[in-house]
């Protein structure tokens, strides 16, 4: 596996030094690394370590996938092995080239390549046929004219066994013809089915006699209409596993079950025999994961697309601003168990944070402008201040900030009538304006009619420029603020949790999760200003704007009109529950 050199989404200002790249010694161990190693030194599988990550191109890839890509790439290349991209491509009606296409990109865009190993089931589907044939006559299969209600009331349940379809006992002969009649297109969908002959009583009614093909008659988006009969992924996964020579199989927990049918089906044809072994997949608050639902959000128009910033897609995160090093690292953090869990989003806001902390260039920005004139200050003067473009890494250097006698504040840094504790921008009170001076609420302009508050008059103190003698005055407020006359106007988009609550499923009877979703996930700013020095920010771009968040230039944004997504708040919560586990210990 190689790690990506470079990466489009770190190209402004300096590259940013990865956190943890692919390849490079991983951070924490687990029981697949453990097992891994084992096998290593039993030389059981003559030295090889072989992963492969299997998305089925049925839609976009979400947070719960970038898990499972770094577990399988990264663990492969962090025992010199290798890992293949592999499409589950078995459900023509379901699956598009969009989907291959989003699930490359976002591989990729994690810092994950595959090399030559790009593989399809699709591949696959004349060998699998003929392992099929295999088995019918082995007579360990059979053609099925049960419809698919009663193959489920045959089933029996967890507490009775299964009945055996009238059709079980066929001769050899007559399910060979039937199957390839099947393969051939002379049945309706839904008309018969190949099974395995297993065992209808057993307790794990993944064994009771399963199905291994079905009649499709679509068009699937590599074959055409070549095939009409599919297999299912059960009979396809451990197939595939199989062909290319995958030494670990790695699977999320709802396979355990599974696990004796792929075992079945490969000591049945006798063929190389991959070891499977599940973890439990990614479960974050706030979010669903289930692709059947974010489907819907989709087409139902609750969101604007995949590709939605509040969406847990990898190709949501990335339009947001997330970065692929942070990902990786929340990946690794979380750990890999053999029990499911819930994980708190607050600690991949905090691996975005920590990384983003030190790169990001900081600019100014406001949000919802408040105009403030500088009485005292020349009317023609403009000055040319010093600014910090990232106190966490002196080689970013310095860049030039306009300051003039007419600049915008947040409106939320002045009240007119301060609450207790409120230590901003007041009648009569003082504050520091970041790398500028400290200026003082000398008046209020308000509107006649609603009385809202339009404008102040203030005065500045030319002796406390920041840098000279009087900088040192002490003031308990620095804001942030743009020259009125230099500043760019900014769309800004404030997103929050789609959902309102931790468990979006947590409904009431009757309802859906649809019912949760926050009808305040998105708030779009139109009239925001920003400093001069992003004119030629371009989409993907990160910044920190001071004391408000992390941004990130939208795709939507052109010269004329620059758009941000917040990315994430300064807020840390997660470093705030880290900081109390360490005092409480």
């Amino acid at each position: 596996m190689k790690s990506s050199n470079s990466n489009p989404d770190h190209d402004q200002n300096k590259e940013q030094k990865e956190t943890h790249p692919p390849g490079a010694p991983a951070l924490s161990s687990h029981f697949i690394k453990e097992i891994i190693q084992e096998d290593l030194r039993t030389n059981k599988w003559g030295g090889r370590v072989q992963t492969r990550f299997p998305p089925e191109p049925n839609g976009y890839l979400h947070i719960g996938h970038a898990k499972s890509i770094c577990l399988n790439f990264g663990t492969a290349a962090e025992f010199g092995g290798k890992c293949n991209l592999r499409f589950d491509d078995t459900n023509p009606s379901k699956e598009e080239v969009e989907y291959v296409d989003s699930i490359k990109e976002d591989v990729r865009w994690l810092g994950f390549d595959w090399e030559d190993r790009l593989f399809f089931a699709s591949d696959y589907f004349e060998q699998m046929y003929e392992y099929a044939v295999q088995l019918v006559k082995q007579g360990r299969a059979f053609v099925c004219d049960l419809s698919a209600d009663e193959i489920t009331q045959y089933r029996g349940t967890l507490t009775e066994p299964g009945k055996e379809s009238p059709y079980r006992n066929r001769s050899v002969e007559e399910n060979l013809d039937l199957f390839e009649r099947m393969r051939k297109g002379e049945f309706p969908n839904g008309a018969r089915v190949l099974r395995a002959k297993i065992d209808m009583a057993s307790p794990n009614l993944n064994l009771r006699d399963p199905i291994m093909y079905r009649i499709v008659h679509a068009e699937h988006h590599r074959t055409g209409n070549q095939w009409c009969i599919y297999p299912t992924y059960d009979w396809a996964h451990g197939l595939e596993d199989s062909i290319e020579g995958i030494t670990h199989s790695i699977c999320t927990l709802e396979f355990e079950d599974h696990r004796p049918l792929y075992d079945w089906y490969l000591d049945q044809l006798g063929v190389y025999h991959p070891r499977q072994i599940e973890f439990a997949r990614l479960n974050l608050n706030y979010t669903v994961m289930s692709k059947r639902k974010l489907l819907r959000l989709v087409q139902e128009k609750y969101v604007s697309g995949w590709d939605d910033p509040r969406m847990p897609t990898i190709c949501g995160f990335r339009r947001r601003g997330y970065t692929p090093e942070s990902i990786r690292v929340f990946a690794d953090k979380i750990g890999v168990a053999k029990r499911d869990s819930v994980v708190d989003f607050a600690l991949l806001e905090h691996c975005l944070r920590e990384d983003l902390n030190k790169w990001a260039p900081r600019v100014m920005g406001v949000l919802r402008p408040l105009k403030v004139i500088i009485d005292n200050y020349p009317e023609d003067s403009v000055e040319e201040l010093e600014a910090v473009n990232n106190p966490e890494d002196p080689a970013a250097g310095m860049r030039k900030v306009p300051f003039s006698r007419e600049l915008y504040i947040e409106q939320d840094d002045f009240r007119e009538e301060p609450p207790k504790g409120f230590f901003r921008l007041s009648p009569g009170k003082e504050v520091r304006l970041r790398y500028a001076y400290i200026i003082k609420c000398e008046s209020v302009v308000k509107d006649e009619k609603t009385g809202e508050v339009k404008e102040l008059h203030c005065t500045y103190d030319s002796e406390t420029k920041s840098g000279s003698a009087g900088a040192d005055r002490k003031v308990k407020a620095t804001l942030h603020w743009v020259s009125a006359s230099h500043a760019i106007e900014a769309e800004v988009r404030l997103y929050e949790h789609l959902f309102i609550i931790p468990d979006p499923d947590d409904v009431p009877e009757g309802t859906d999760f649809t019912a949760n979703l926050n009808p305040k996930s998105l708030e779009v700013l139109k009239s925001c200003r920003v400093e001069p020095s992003l004119a030629d920010a371009k989409p993907k771009d990160r910044y920190q704007f001071e004391r408000l968040g992390y941004f990130c230039v939208d795709l939507d944004s052109t010269k004329e009109k620059l758009v941000f997504n917040r990315t994430v708040t300064l807020r840390d919560e997660w470093a705030k529950m880290e900081k109390k586990q360490k005092e409480n210990k």
